[in-house]
Parts: structure tokens; sequence; C-alpha cells
């Protein structure tokens, strides 16, 4: 196995949560581009100087430590929900510089290192890597906006240091991705290790009621088109109808809304809200956008509501790869024999997109009671030691 150094690891893990160190436990507030972003990857850049390695900013702001030659990568994101934890995403890319900076010091194999932009949607769906594997195009996603209508094009502009072009993905013979299940499964089991066999799929849009907005005081409710009573129709209609459609691992959510004009005394007129669902079928993605749409537009048609959908976002359900994921499974035979298991993600993660441009595989660690993007989110360092320990080993045996 790789020397690596868990004291060393656990101390930048530590050290990256302080940029957008924020609210109880270990909490984390670092959104793509925000001012603890930028700061946090450029001391990611440093860090992967420090370890030999290659910075290049691609022209998303994803940053890569690269190995000379050809290499594996490996990885995860640095950006944080709005209210997120320390591990999310961190954990893998310090891991990765770890396992990096081991290799450099042995003499052991190539390892590239990578940060990606916008893992957590502030503008769509792993932005950074949906761009970097063609699954988005820059144009298009350029004209992605967040929450408060700035567009991606814009927020990009603020990181510093970009290149203007990409990393050739060609240079890479596949990548690892750890991280935090986000999950109960393995903290109830009490199993130290999961090794992912496959990523469910994701859709993601927005859609919008115009309904007529008036006095809450004066308007008869008979009568009125109240764009949240549209909403909220919806949401009752959905989960019937997905009720045949749908296993015990579907999910769907609607987490964001925006109801206009948000006042306490007068009917709204507008309201747009986000629908999202998740599934490890592709083709019941496809039969559960299909109830989506004609659920909406029904409601819309009997209350007399104008309907519009937003772009549709989202990625393919992925197996992981067979060689990359027996490595793993073969290290954590190793650590934690007896304490491991092959298990699903049901969140997504930048090893969707790169499936595109070569193989890929992920591995887990606990998730204390299942918390993720939450303040509270965390994993006993044992645990996080363990993890980077498999890591290292599997990097190990694949040379």
């Amino acid at each position: 196995m790789l020397p690596v150094n868990p004291e060393r690891f656990l101390a930048d893990l530590h050290m990256l949560r302080s940029f957008g160190a924020a609210g109880v436990g270990k909490g984390v507030v670092r959104p793509a581009y925000s001012d603890a972003d930028i700061a946090a990857r450029a001391w990611l850049a440093e860090r992967m100087r420090e370890a030999g390695l290659a910075v290049h900013v691609d022209p998303v702001g994803s940053v890569f430590g690269l190995a000379e030659g050809r290499s594996l990568l490996m990885g995860s994101h640095s950006d944080s929900q709005p209210e997120g934890g320390w591990l999310d995403g961190a954990l893998g890319v310090i891991a990765a510089l770890e396992v990096a900076r081991s290799s450099v010091e042995a003499g052991g194999p190539a390892v590239s290192v990578v940060s990606f932009e916008d893992e957590e949607g502030r503008f769509g769906v792993t932005t950074g890597s949906a761009v970097w594997s063609g699954n988005l195009p820059l144009a298009k996603a350029d004209g992605l906006t967040d929450r408060d209508g700035v567009t991606f094009a814009d927020a990009r502009a603020r990181m510093p240091g970009r290149s203007e072009g990409f990393v050739d993905p060609s240079r890479f013979s596949g990548f690892l991705e750890m991280h935090i299940e986000q999950g109960p499964v393995l903290d109830r089991e009490g199993e130290a290790i999961g090794v992912v066999d496959a990523i469910v799929g994701i859709r993601d849009m927005k859609i919008t009621f115009v309904g007529e907005q008036n006095h809450a005081g004066t308007t008869p409710m008979q009568g009125r088109r109240d764009a949240f009573q549209a909403l909220s129709r919806f949401n009752t209609l959905i989960a019937e109808r997905f009720a045949n459609v749908v296993t015990p691992a579907t999910v769907w959510t609607i987490g964001h809304v925006a109801l206009h004009p948000n006042a306490s005394s007068i009917v709204p007129g507008k309201v747009t809200f986000s629908m999202q669902w998740r599934d490890g079928d592709a083709d019941r993605l496809k039969r559960m956008e299909a109830i989506i749409r004609e659920t909406a537009e029904e409601v819309a048609a009997k209350r007399g509501f104008d309907l519009s959908f937003g772009p549709m976002l989202g990625l393919e359900p992925v197996d992981m790869d067979a060689r990359l994921r027996g490595a793993l499974e073969s290290a954590a035979v190793a650590e934690v024999p007896g304490r491991w298991r092959s298990m699903p993600s049901g969140a997504l993660h930048d090893a969707t997109n790169v499936s595109k441009l070569m193989p890929v595989a992920m591995l887990f660690v606990p998730s204390i009671g299942g918390i993720s993007h939450a303040f509270g989110e965390d994993t006993d360092e044992a645990d996080l030691v363990t993890g980077l320990n498999v890591l290292a080993r599997a990097v190990d045996a694949l040379g």
C-alpha cells in the first residue's frame, strides 16, 4: 500500500473546512464562485503545486493538479450547498491529494487530482464536470441562472487564473471518487466502507404556473386563480399518479418554490418551482417525466393557468467500471474484512459525467446518522482514515 500520511490528510481536510466555516458543528457555506470558494480553490492549487503537480484551472473554474504523462484521475468537488457540511466533496478532493502526494514521495503510480466546480448545482446539475464531459455545452451553461438571477457566465468570470482550454481527458486512464455516503446504511449497519456498484440517474427542471394576482381579502375563494393552490394540487396528484410507477428506491422532490409576489395579503399570481426525480432505471425516469408534464398540463387547463416548463437537466444512471470497482473491493477486503458492502449511490456525483470520458468507480465512508447537506454532517475521523487507506491500496494495485 502507498504510505499515506493520515495526520497530514486530516490537517488538510480541516484547513479546507476553514474556508467558509459557518453554523454549528463543522458547517460550511462555500457555494460555487463565492469568495470562500475562490479562496479555497486558490489554497488547493497551491497544495497541488507543493505536491509536485502542474495546476490547470479550466474555463469554468475546475482545478486540476496534473501528474506528468498518463495518470489515474482522482477527486471530487470543493464547493458546498448553501448550508453544507465539511466533507461533502471536500473529502474526495483531499483524499485524492494525499494519495497523489504520497505516490510522488514513494515513486508510485502517476495520480492526478481534480476539484470540479459547481457540483452542488448553484446553476445546474454537477455543472463543472458536465461541461468538461460534453454533457452540457459551455454556451448553454453560460445562460443558466441561479435563484438570484446571476448567470453562470458572470459567475465563472469571477474565478481568477482560468485557462482558455479544457484538460484533455485522454491523458487519464480512469477516475476514482471517494465520498461520504450521505445516507444511513453504512452507519446503521456498523460497516466502514461502501463500494459503489451504480449511480442513479437524475432529472431536474422548473415549472411555472401563472394565474391571477388579486386582493386576499376581497377576492372570493370560488373563481380564484391562486398559483399556490395550483402547486398544491399538482403535488397531490403527482404522489397519487407515481404510486404504480415508482419503487421504494425512487425519490422525487419539490425543493425550491418562488411565489410571486409572496405577500400575506395578496393572492399569488405566479409560482415557479423545482421538480427533481431520481431512479436507477432510465425508462422509469422517462415515464415519470411524462406523468409530470401531463399532470401540470391538466392542472393548468382545469383552473385556467398559463404553464411553462424550464429546460430539462439530468444525467443517466451509470454502472461502475468492473476493473476499478474490483480494485476497491479487494482493497476493502484487505483493510476491513467483513465490514464493507457493495451498494448503489442515491446521490449524484461528478463520476456520472466523467463516465462519458473514461472508466469510473466510487468509494463511500459512513455518514453519522445519515446526515448530509446540513451543518450536522460528519464522519468519525477513524472512518475517514480507513477510506483513505482503502483508496491508497486500490491505487497501488492498479499501478
